[in-house]
Order: C-alpha cells, then structure tokens, then sequence
C-alpha cells in the first residue's frame, strides 16, 4: 500500500503539516513535510496484511493507520501527539471521526518521560556528534602493531620506530607469549631469513598478533606489549566514525561547519523546544504545537548559542519537569480502557 492508495481508496481520516512549518519555525529553506492517519479495509485488518504505516521513499511523508496512531498516542509519544495537536492552519484533511480522538484523553505525566526523555536523548547525539566532529578519526586505518610498544626501562616505545631505528623488519620477528602477563611478549629477530619466524602482524587487517615456534636456546631481544584494549576500542571507533560520515545529513552537516559551534544546531533547537513542550504539558495540561518563542528557538537553530550554555538550559528545564511532575494535576497514565472504547466505536462507524 502507498500513500496514493490511501487517498485513492478513500481510506484517509487525517492530514495535516507538521515540522517546522507546524511549530512556526519555518524559514526560506524549510522542506514541507506532511503527516497523517489512515484506516485499513476491514480485509486487511482482521487479515494476515496489517500496515502500521506507510512513508514515501524520504521519510518526509508519514501516514499511521489507526490503530497504531491510537496506541502511540496512550503512550505519549512526541511526535504522535503534536500530529493529533496539529494547529487548525496546518490541518490539510480532518475527517469528523477524528474528532472522536480529544487530547484530553490522552495528555497524562508519562510525558515526562517521552518529551524529556526523548529530549535528553537528543543531547546524548548532540554530544556524540560534537565528539566526532572536534575528534574526526582519520580515514587511513591503524593497523595492530601501531598499538605494539617496546619495553624499555621503565618506558616504551612505538613498536614501529623501535623497528626502524634498529634497522629491522616485522616480518623477521618471532614473539613468545610471557607466562602469566597479558599482553607481554618476548621478542626474537631472524637476521638471516633462515629460521622462519611469523612476523609480528599477518597484514594490516590483523586482529592480533602472531606467535612463532623459537628454537630452544635462542635469545631474545627484548620485550613488546600489544595493547589489544585499546587496539578493539580503536576499531569500534574507526567503525562508528566512518559509517555516521558516510550516513550523515551532509546538508545539516555543512550548516554545522558553517556555524562554527561544532554543534547540530537544528538538534540543540528541539531539545530545547521539547523540554519547553514537556514543562508546558504538566503546568498547564495542555499542549500547543506553534512555538511563542519563536525567536529565540531560531537563535538555537542558527548556531549562535553557546553549546554549554544550552546544556545548562536543558538541565535547569529538566530540574523543573521533575518538579512540576510531582505537583501536576494530569492523571500518571492516560485510561487506556476508555481509550480502547473510542477506538473500537470508531472502527465500528467505519466498518458498518
């Protein structure tokens, strides 16, 4: 099923804008994306072909049938919410069922913790982010023995300029793991090509290090340390680096560079607008999509808020949540019985 399938057949009940252009927070250079809800025919849903949802290839364009929408809803789920909140200028199809679905039932203190929890989700990617962009991982790969060390004294060196200072080769040496030290290896060189050892890695995609059979009597000289801790965490950082460079957003990316923040600005922006949507929740009990602040949530967007300065708005937000969470007179969980009531009354209307 596409979302011209759901038009065509007449099974849309709801459509709305939603983003920025729903919280007010468009500019210029806003894409337009459209969210909605939808009903199976009664085939499909008593069947074995359920569709929760269905998307267009960008993901811009979302429609939940709705069932699914009513279940993310008694779980007050963000993004579900401000659909169902939409305000009356972003609403595109409304059909008079809907109407059946009132906030009211829905809006409980678990917001709490799927706005701010979600918010706060969304500093630890800000982080992460801000990470991987003050530390980049460079695109040549470390091998194992960039993570060999030569004992020497009480101090080591690179196990690569050990080697080249002493005018030796990693394929003549031979190590032999010490007994009862992890890591620690005694250290054997073949000057003239005829015993056969190892070497010390296989190839630059190795994951350990080799061990070679030493003639009895030989005499090492000296003894190498791998570091495989910080060889493994290497790899994983390597990995996680170059698969977010290769799936990154390079448009939000480029404004990131450009801002000079090292920051995901438009991610800092809804965090903090979440935090505000989740405080608003439980003092009020309401909920209002169209952002007042306008202006100082596209002061964020743009980059030209201090990264700590907003963490210390997201904590101190935070703080009170907790707070008002207590206090709030919104029931702890939506009554998911009366929820369920509504639900099946409407599929009854639609059904016949």
């Amino acid at each position: 099923m596409t979302i011209h399938d759901i038009k065509d057949q007449g099974l849309l009940l709801f459509e709305c804008i939603s983003g920025s252009k729903a919280y007010g927070l468009d500019t210029p250079q806003s894409d337009t994306d459209l969210k909605g809800v939808f009903y199976l025919p009664k085939e499909q849903l008593y069947g074995l072909e359920y569709i929760p949802q269905v998307s267009n290839e960008s993901n811009d364009e979302v429609y939940y049938e709705l069932g699914r929408f009513v279940e993310l809803l008694a779980k007050n789920n963000p993004n579900i919410l401000e659909i169902l909140a939409t305000p009356d200028d972003c609403v595109l199809y409304r059909h008079p069922l809907m109407n059946r679905l009132n906030i009211d039932l829905f809006l409980s203190k678990r917001c709490k913790e799927s706005f701010a929890g979600y918010a706060c989700a969304q500093i630890q990617k800000a982080r992460g982010l801000k990470k991987k962009i003050v530390n980049p991982v460079a695109k040549e790969r470390q091998s194992t023995l960039d993570f060999c060390y030569v004992i020497q004294g009480y101090s080591s060196v690179p196990a690569r300029l050990w080697l080249a200072a002493q005018g030796l080769v990693q394929e003549r040496c031979g190590l032999a793991a010490v007994p009862h030290a992890k890591g620690l290896y005694a250290l054997f060189y073949d000057n003239d090509g005829t015993i056969g050892y190892r070497g010390i890695i296989s190839g630059d995609m190795a994951n350990d290090v080799l061990l070679s059979a030493i003639p009895k009597g030989e005499k090492e000289l000296t003894n190498l340390f791998f570091n495989k801790d910080g060889y493994s965490a290497y790899c994983r950082e390597y990995r996680d680096y170059w698969e977010w460079v290769g799936k990154r957003n390079q448009a939000r990316y480029s404004g990131t560079m450009q801002h000079g923040k090292n920051y995901d600005a438009k991610n800092m922006m809804h965090t903090i607008r979440l935090l505000q949507v989740a405080e608003e929740i439980l003092t009020t009990g309401q909920l209002h999509v169209k952002r007042p602040n306008r202006e100082e949530l596209l002061f964020i967007k743009a980059g030209l808020a201090e990264y700590d300065g907003l963490l210390r708005q997201a904590n101190a937000l935070t703080k009170r949540i907790e707070s008002f969470h207590v206090t709030s007179l919104l029931p702890e969980s939506p009554d998911v019985k009366a929820i369920e009531r509504v639900l099946v009354e409407m599929r009854m209307e639609l059904y016949g």
